[in-house]
């Protein structure tokens, strides 16, 4: 029966955060994918937006005929639109009646934006002492820089990764996306949400999360830092190479396209001497250690590029697997969609949307077996909750939602 410790049976229609209420009030990325992230396990997200113009990600990346952008469409699905301008008295007010109901708060203003309004911390604190503020700036509340805007490009720069993008003769690049900061700020801001929450359940008070867009950077660096404090060590660009390992690169095949292989210990590199028909160059053999090895980097690199430019693609990875040298072709968005695995994974996820028919996005992240995460609708349309949330929520009647839009506060 449901509640047993015993009954295995999933339990799709009960939502791991059903009865949280986040009230969203951060704009473009990272806050928003913060919030999208706890309304895809079903917490209520209300995404509170500048009356007449919205959100800006509304009009940022590919346009749809629905008026929004793609972006917005994947990013804030699972949330209810409703117009408020936080710079008028009367949108302040509205904010913390929001607040003296909601669980969480999320903003992404830069620092003292709120505060200058009359909605800081220690205010929004007082209305609801068990509120869980996310603050996710450029740079942090703190600091000799927090007054500074940032976004996600900065957040790369600054926090180490733009460096060691790109290759050792060439100015460094962008990592893949500038958008990287963005999206693993909201994914730690959604994480330090459960962590406040479960903190809340044993204290009975909320508290704020103060995330800067380069700390996450930073902090998945491996050993870059350790490494520098302990041996001076500054890590140049080594395109596509990785530090400590060797090869552990991308090599290219005979039919055009590209295969990363991963020896990430002196085991899987005698595996792969072994696939190529040199077993003697592992073990005790020249290459046998990662130091011999990196000493001749560019003569291994070259040596596996030999190798996998006798093969295509398919029949690369095939030889790989049989000694179990851990490989995987490197993908384009196409090559993505054709695969077999994505699809076994249902990692792509197509929606019907009636205003701009099926589109094509991520699926839910993580898979939780019990209560799995689910995507209910896409980005809404500005304002669209705005009597649902007005009425049901704060209790207003049409006469003063009225009187609210005319002063243009809603």
């Amino acid at each position: 029966m449901p509640g047993n410790a015993n009954d295995l049976t999933p339990h799709p229609t009960v939502k791991a955060l059903q009865g949280i209420r986040v009230i969203d009030v951060s704009s473009f990325l990272a806050g928003p994918f913060c919030s999208t992230q706890l309304a895809e396990f079903g917490a209520e997200v209300i995404k509170l937006e500048l009356p007449v113009v919205g959100d800006a990600l509304r009009k940022f990346g590919t346009m749809t005929p629905s008026g929004d952008s793609l972006p917005w469409l994947q990013e804030t699905r699972n949330k209810k639109s409703v117009t408020l301008d936080l710079r008028k008295p009367e949108g302040a007010e509205l904010l913390k009646k929001f607040v003296r109901q909601a669980d969480v708060l999320v903003e992404n203003f830069q620092p003292g934006t709120l505060e200058k309004w009359g909605l800081g911390w220690e205010t929004l604190k007082a209305e609801n002492h068990k509120l869980i503020m996310v603050r996710i700036s450029g740079f942090g509340q703190t600091g000799p820089y927090s007054p500074r805007p940032g976004f996600g490009r900065i957040g790369n720069a600054f926090g180490g990764l733009s460096y060691l993008a790109g290759f050792p003769d060439r100015p460094p690049t962008t990592p893949g996306s500038a958008t990287i900061p963005d999206y693993m700020a909201g994914l730690y801001g959604a994480l330090g949400v459960m962590y406040a929450l479960r903190a809340r359940d044993m204290t009975g008070r909320g508290q704020y999360i103060d995330i800067a867009l380069y700390e996450p950077i930073f902090r998945i660096l491996d050993e870059l830092a350790a490494s520098y404090q302990y041996k001076g060590f500054v890590r140049e660009r080594m395109g596509p190479g990785t530090v400590n390992v060797c090869p552990h690169s991308h090599y290219p095949t005979k039919d055009g396209k590209w295969i990363a292989i991963a020896c990430t210990s002196d085991k899987i590199f005698t595996r792969l001497a072994e696939a190529q028909g040199e077993p003697e160059l592992g073990g005790v053999g020249k290459w046998g250690k990662i130091v011999d090895r990196d000493r001749e980097r560019i003569e291994v690199d070259a040596w596996v590029t030999r190798w996998t430019e006798k093969f295509t693609l398919t029949d690369c990875i095939a030889e790989c697997d049989k000694f179990e040298v851990p490989c995987g072709p490197v993908n384009s968005i196409a090559d993505i969609f054709a695969d077999p695995h994505y699809a076994a994974r249902e990692n792509i996820l197509r929606m019907k949307d009636p205003r701009v028919g099926e589109i094509a996005m991520p699926n839910v992240v993580p898979r939780l077996s019990d209560t799995p995460g689910k995507v209910e609708w896409l980005g809404p349309t500005l304002g669209q909750h705005n009597d649902e949330v007005y009425k049901e929520l704060l209790g207003l009647t049409d006469a003063e939602i009225g009187k609210l839009k005319d002063k243009g506060v809603v």
